[in-house]
């Protein structure tokens, strides 16, 4: 029997996407100085909202709120992919930086996917 979450810290996601924020804000550091103000901020507001998202949805404890959370978080995560491959396309990251990242991204969408699956469905 799985033991019941009582933190949002406690949910494997939620420590994946925190994983995934020193990354990119690595990666963010490294782009160009005309930039910083707009890719890379962009990519920075991006990748905090997943965690963000995921915690206050978890906290508010109603099944339907922690959904929409969950969904933004999701959307936050394409929209970083999708900056991303900007910054590739402007030969700003290497296919290399890239892949690394778009594993990382898949190492928190699997879970969160599952989890919005299991929610609806409990629901």
């Amino acid at each position: 029997m799985t033991e019941r979450v009582k933190d949002y810290r406690d949910l494997k996601v939620w420590q994946r996407a925190m994983d995934l924020v020193p990354m990119t804000y690595r990666l963010a550091r490294s782009l160009p100085k005309h930039e910083q103000f707009s890719l890379a901020d962009q990519i920075r507001r991006s990748v905090v909202s997943v965690p963000a998202n995921i915690a206050e949805g978890q906290a508010r404890k109603h099944t339907r709120e922690f959904l929409q959370h969950l969904s933004i978080a999701r959307g936050s995560l394409a929209e970083l992919h999708t900056l991303m491959l900007v910054a590739e396309r402007l030969q700003y990251l290497t296919h290399e930086e890239l892949a690394t990242l778009e594993q990382a991204i898949i190492d928190v969408r699997m879970p969160l996917s599952g989890l919005i699956k299991s929610l609806q469905e409990s629901a």
